[in-house]
């Protein structure tokens, strides 16, 4: 009895173990559109109810940073090269009906693009309206009466209309709130493109992009999927068009369909197995920790590119507590997913920060849909109570509460007095590294 009750606790271990190695193709199988990495629109249908805060404090500033929400792809030429490609076979008699029915498509698809490179679209507008109705109804003190709020945003468009979006519901919710925008190059050394000329981090980045396109070059095979397009055509004349390179121009078009309504009901994915777009994604996950997270291939130096930022917001929190208690409102910064993700590394915010050495392994704790998606954001939440100089602070990652790297005594909620010094001792160590 004993032997079995053993064989039964190793069998449910094993399957624990390989059950974890297994989620992420799961989770793709059961929604293709997470495959799109940093296409991947907003999820909202699973935010929790948040936890109330301890007796007398209530919530009085945010200090916010957000990317922009959906977008078209940022190059036209993403939508025009796939389109040039098939057009080639076409002329040379090699589209089956397939085949024409996928270009009919992309070229309507890529006509719809024309002019809208890397523009908000309807998507993201709503997304970004959703996000700041959820902070009026989560944290109503902090955008009552006479509110202040200071909201930035870098030079691009698509981030300025993001801002835009969120900075009318704030309006429509309390009239008498005080908004000041602004979008300028003198922010964008904390707002976006600090990570420019970043001499810490630049140079890693260049050197270890051969990383993940080898990776690409190993892994991908499109012979199946191209072959689906074709006509019986000699394979010479096909692998000239670069198969690999056109299966994936098509495959980052499939992951952007749901950011727009117009191309609602289109599914690209259906031309894909669910190995096909399991195997693809990886590939992206890896580029993606490679470039922006804390990789130990890039030194681990990537999240440091946001070091400018985190000190802007520390900053910021200090001068807001210093204020009058009666004051308060929010400080709102929109960019980037290249500011979201190594500012969530350096915050060590939940496994962001994960550090792996083995890239066959890392999607088994690192998926970028879970960080990453359009309109992601960090919003942190700071409480006072009368009487009482403790200010607590919650942080909110995509909106559901977020565990920091040291331990609390009221989680979801952390002394002020516990995050400032941890995060200015961990921006001194930048000091003394070599350029």
């Amino acid at each position: 009895m004993r032997k079995v009750f053993l064989l039964i606790i190793v069998s449910i271990v094993s399957v624990a173990t390989w059950a974890q190695p297994q989620l992420a193709q799961q989770q793709l199988a059961a929604n293709h559109n997470r495959s799109g990495s940093n296409h991947y629109a907003y999820p909202t249908q699973e935010l929790p109810k948040l936890t109330p805060a301890p007796a007398g404090y209530k919530p009085f500033f945010i200090n916010h940073y957000g990317r922009h929400g959906s977008r078209w792809l940022t190059k036209q030429s993403s939508y025009d090269k796939p389109v040039a490609t098939l057009e080639q076979l076409q002329q040379m008699g090699a589209l089956n009906k397939q085949g024409e029915v996928l270009l009919d498509q992309l070229r309507m698809i890529a006509l719809e693009a024309k002019g809208r490179a890397g523009d908000l679209s309807d998507v993201g507008a709503e997304q970004h309206q959703g996000i700041a109705r959820r902070m009026c109804e989560n944290f109503p003190e902090v955008f009552d009466g006479d509110a202040t709020i200071d909201a930035r945003s870098t030079v691009w468009i698509r981030c300025i209309l993001s801002m835009a979006n969120e900075t009318q519901i704030f309006k429509a919710y309390n009239p008498r709130i005080k908004i000041f925008t602004d979008a300028s190059y003198h922010d964008m050394y904390y707002t976006g493109w600090g990570y420019g000329e970043d001499t810490l981090a630049n140079p890693q980045r260049k050197a270890i992009r051969h990383i993940s396109d080898s990776i690409f070059d190993a892994r991908i095979d499109a012979s199946r999927f191209i072959s689906q397009f074709l006509n019986k055509t000699p394979a010479k004349c096909i692998k000239l068009q670069g198969t690999e390179k056109l299966m994936e121009q098509i495959f980052d078009i499939a992951g952007s369909l749901q950011n727009h309504h117009a191309f609602d009901g289109m599914n690209l994915f259906q031309h894909f197995t669910d190995e096909e777009i399991y195997e693809l994604w990886k590939v992206k996950n890896i580029y993606w920790y490679l470039q922006w997270a804390n990789s130990p291939q890039g030194g681990n130096r990537m999240p440091y590119i946001e070091r400018a930022l985190l000190s802007n917001m520390i900053a910021t929190a200090d001068s807001v507590i210093a204020l009058p208690t009666t004051w308060h409102g929010a400080t709102l910064r929109f960019g980037h997913e290249t500011c979201v993700l190594p500012l969530a590394c350096l915050l060590e915010i939940n496994n962001v920060n994960f550090s792996c050495n083995d890239l066959d392994k890392l999607h088994e704790q690192w998926r970028n849909y879970e960080i990453f998606p359009m309109a992601c954001n960090i919003q942190m939440v700071y409480y006072r109570k009368p009487g009482n100089d403790d200010v607590l602070v919650q942080v909110l990652f995509n909106e559901q509460p977020a565990k920091l790297p040291f331990d609390t005594d009221c989680f979801p909620f952390y002394h002020w007095n516990d995050i400032k010094p941890y995060y200015l001792n961990k921006l001194k160590t930048v000091v003394n590294w070599p350029k």
